[in-house]
């Protein structure tokens, strides 16, 4: 499978790279590739292909359990925890509020719009100041609130949210659904053990 650099920050091989490092490096214990590649709905080859790349590099280790090898990321690399601050400044987002909103009761979907949704789908531009999301649902305001205290530190952006009910969004003639599904649209995997 030919991947392209990602346009949130081009200084990785591919989208899919930069998205299984945050991943690996942003889980509490450990993963491995079979996991990652459904995860990432990304072939299983591909996905084995840049854990060796990844493993060789010294940046990940691979510990073998039984049959599988679980992937974590190398502490003791000068090169991780800055690494890891750049990928969630960049692909974080995405993982964070899928985490973050998962457990609200009356969230039915979520998507990053705007800007960063453009640069996560590959379309180039600067990079983005803040991160758009529309919640669909009837969720409270209070728990979305609570839900997402401290992200906009750990992200390094703004996060704006807006609101849509379920009827306004799968309404053919809702002016606000027609021009944000006309946008570029990030919709996000409700999963508190995963996301995407």
């Amino acid at each position: 499978m030919r991947t392209t650099a990602p346009a949130l920050i081009p200084i990785f091989r591919s989208t899919l790279q930069a998205r299984l490092l945050l991943e690996v490096l942003n889980q509490d214990s450990g993963v491995t590739a079979a996991a990652l590649a459904r995860l990432l709905n990304a072939p299983a080859a591909t996905v084995s292909r840049e854990v060796r790349r990844l493993v060789n590099s010294g940046l990940l280790r691979a510990t073998k359990i039984g049959r599988a090898a679980v992937l974590q990321p190398v502490e003791g690399n000068p090169a991780t925890a800055p690494l890891r601050q750049l990928l969630m400044v960049t692909f974080g987002p995405s993982l964070l509020l899928g985490h973050a909103l998962a457990t609200v009761r009356g969230v039915d979907e979520v998507y990053i719009h705007g800007s960063w949704a453009a640069r996560y789908l590959g379309v180039p531009g600067r990079s983005p100041g803040d991160v758009d999301v529309v919640v669909v649902g009837n969720p409270g305001r209070g728990e979305v609130d609570a839900a997402l205290e401290g992200l906009e530190t750990r992200v390094g952006r703004e996060i704006n949210i807006s609101y849509i009910s379920p009827a306004r969004w799968a309404a053919g003639d809702d002016p606000a659904a027609v021009s944000l599904r006309a946008g570029p649209l990030v919709r996000l995997a409700l999963d508190d053990t995963a996301s995407r």
